[in-house]
């Protein structure tokens, strides 16, 4: 048995996974670095996740590998991190990697000068590949420093640039801005298969929330056709897991058939945000059952006792990909109820040669369950109910099965997406089990990640927090706080965000271009201090933070608030309008700011329970206050003795008070 390295004291379960490694591995710290300059040493810094199956596949190949090993060994000090725990570096380095290759992606790894300037940096390499890559990187470094010294100069030139050197058009976002961004946007989307065109296809749930609030704003059916065809193709294909719920990361194919089989916390909390909403306007059974079923895979497999949840599940089970969730037709023959069992394989396109590779079927329909009903004269009541006896049974015999790793370290930023998942679960469905959960994941985010200054952590794992937290962090759980009030009408979570949101004002705000940097001045300072800006399959901390503010500046009257989240949104006038998904979130704020927002304000004894018979419809920007005093702004002077009222508001004007949500609804000046 091999002796383990350092990473054995690791609290990364990533990292943990390099243990038995015989790379001499060090964590990201002062331990490294020091030898670094001491010895005068490149660094080779490593960069992966836990679920990442390209990472295990480098691994097995190269850092398994004990002659390999002894040659990272001798010439470099190799730092292992876990870019999930520390994004901020793996910011820097995948810029790096961009900047000379114009790719990206994991296992990364960068090469550096011994105070983290990097010289080089690539992804995958096949162990062939990169023995030669070590092999020359050494030669140059020893051999001909002054060529390495001057690319790192180079690429950290790169990494440092200002991309802010214009002014903004200081006009503002209007509606004209807004439809321009989606017409853009809608001509990316596949109308045929769903999603993005082309292949792998990535969810993208904040673009696709985009769409459902255009159709809200503006009635223009493109916007929710692009959605719907989207939610039902995914809720159809192998991406979802079929029968123990949930979302893989994204799809290999064009088709949702062939997922990368990992499951992330962050896909699946946006995404039952995402179907809620989907639900609220077309009222799809399958959107219903989507979230019902993500929710309790989601606690089934994620959930700690303390109401956090982990990171991810691993794709790879028995060094194979897949295999945890993957079917013979022989197995699945052997498994279900003979009487039902050609019905479900047509029903799940199982084929005896496989639908996959090898012989491996992956479960997925084609055929909606209510055609695929009525074509076999059953009602949708008795197929539903057959599938959801075969689909325990395979459950159940899965279960038997390899599991595949999980993650299960609890960050921060990912347990906000949930906590915003759950309210809007809740919103959508009025399930009170989804509202109990969500406030008690914040009660555990408020005990254990932050602190009465408004410092607030990232990774809890093993009973202890560490790592000071990120700009995600914060905006995110802002975010989602903002979001618990307005469904419980507690002050104490608009106090929670208001404190969290004042951090970030004094600690990472960049004034000089109205944006909030990543890291806080408080942050280890590495080669260069990076701003978040553009949304991927999470939106930016940057937009988030901009809603935030608009949000919070209207609640709490801070016209400084609600001014920068409009001069951040300036800086992006020309990339909201051309990039689409990847702009989709700064996009919405436009529709905040370009479109009335209405305020509600429902005080009174039935308070609660009126906004929620309210906030049951799809009401994107609209924002709830209310309760039993005049505790904000824009509640002032609106209280009636022994009566329940709301007050829905534009711009602070507010109409007369009414006595029924109904009422209250006919005052929006609704599209859809």
């Amino acid at each position: 048995m091999n002796r383990q390295n350092r990473l054995a004291h690791a609290s990364s379960p990533y990292l943990k996974q390099h243990a038995n490694n015989p790379v001499d591995w060090y964590e990201w710290g002062e331990e490294a670095l020091t030898k670094a300059r001491e010895e005068n040493m490149p660094l080779l810094i490593s960069i992966g996740y836990a679920a990442c199956h390209w990472c295990h596949v480098m691994a097995h190949e190269s850092f398994e590998d004990e002659s390999i090993a002894e040659f990272m060994n001798a010439h470099f000090v190799c730092i292992k991190i876990d870019r999930e725990e520390r994004p901020d570096i793996d910011r820097i380095y995948m810029e790096a990697a961009q900047l000379l290759s114009g790719r990206g992606g994991w296992p990364l790894n960068a090469f550096a000068l011994p105070d983290g300037q990097p010289f080089y940096a690539g992804t995958y390499f096949p162990s062939d590949q990169w023995s030669d890559v070590l092999s020359q990187l050494s030669s140059l470094y020893t051999n001909d420093y002054t060529r390495i010294q001057k690319a790192a100069e180079g690429l950290t030139d790169g990494i440092r640039h200002d991309t802010f050197t214009q002014t903004p058009n200081a006009a503002p976002l209007d509606q004209t801005d807004y439809q321009a961004s989606f017409e853009n946007h809608i001509a990316r989307i596949d109308f045929r298969l769903g999603g993005y065109t082309g292949a792998p296809k990535f969810m993208m749930p904040t673009g696709l929330e985009f769409l459902l609030q255009y159709f809200y704003q503006t009635g223009d059916v493109r916007g929710l056709n692009g959605a719907v065809i989207a939610l039902d193709e995914m809720a159809k294909g192998g991406i979802y897991d079929q029968i123990g719920g949930g979302f893989a990361r994204y799809s290999t194919d064009e088709f949702w058939l062939v997922p990368h089989f990992e499951k992330m916390l962050y896909d699946n909390a946006q995404l039952i945000t995402l179907y809620a909403h989907a639900y609220q306007i077309t009222k799809k059974p399958l959107y219903a059952e989507v979230v019902a079923q993500t929710i309790a895979f989601s606690e089934r497999e994620l959930m700690h006792p303390n109401g956090g949840f982990f990171a991810s599940i691993d794709a790879d089970s028995e060094h194979e990909e897949g295999k945890f969730y993957v079917w013979t037709h022989k197995e699945l023959l052997s498994v279900l109820d003979p009487k039902t069992t050609d019905l479900i394989l047509e029903f799940y396109q199982i084929r005896s040669n496989g639908n996959w590779e090898s012989g491996k079927n992956i479960l997925h329909y084609k055929i909606d369950k209510e055609r695929f009903a009525s074509d076999h004269k059953l009602s949708i009541s008795e197929f539903n109910q057959l599938l959801k006896s075969a689909n325990e049974i395979l459950l159940e015999h899965r279960n038997l099965r390899i599991r595949p790793g999980t993650d299960d370290k609890i960050l921060t930023s990912w347990n906000a997406l949930m906590l915003s998942g759950y309210v809007n679960a809740y919103k959508a469905f009025g399930v009170k089990s989804y509202l109990d959960s969500a406030v008690r994941l914040a009660t555990f985010l408020e005990s254990t990640m932050l602190k009465d200054n408004g410092l607030l952590f990232r990774v809890f794992k093993d009973g202890r927090v560490t790592i000071a937290a990120f700009l995600d962090d914060y905006a995110l759980l802002a975010d989602a706080l903002l979001t618990l009030y307005e469904v419980t009408f507690e002050l104490h979570w608009l106090s929670l965000s208001k404190m969290l949101t004042e951090y970030m004002w004094n600690h990472f705000q960049d004034p000089k271009h109205h944006l909030f940097y990543y890291t806080s001045d408080l942050s280890e300072q590495l080669i260069a201090r990076k701003h978040e800006t553009s949304d991927n399959v999470i939106p930016a901390s940057n937009s988030v933070l901009a809603h935030v503010l608009y949000k919070l500046g209207i609640l709490t009257d801070n016209t400084e608030y609600s001014q920068m989240a409009r001069q951040m949104s300036l800086n992006f006038r020309d990339e909201i309008i051309q990039h689409g998904a990847y702009y989709a979130n700064w996009a919405m704020l436009i529709g905040r700011l370009a479109y009335p927002t209405y305020e509600v304000a429902v005080l009174g004894d039935q308070a609660v329970a009126m906004a929620h018979e309210m906030q049951q419809n799809f009401l994107p920007t609209s924002l709830f206050a209310g309760g039993i005093s005049e505790d904000l702004p824009l509640l002032k002077q609106r209280l009636v003795k022994d009566s329940t009222v709301i007050y829905v508001c534009k711009d602070q004007v507010c109409n007369l008070p009414v006595s029924s949500p109904a009422q209250a609804l006919a005052l929006f000046n609704l599209k859809t």
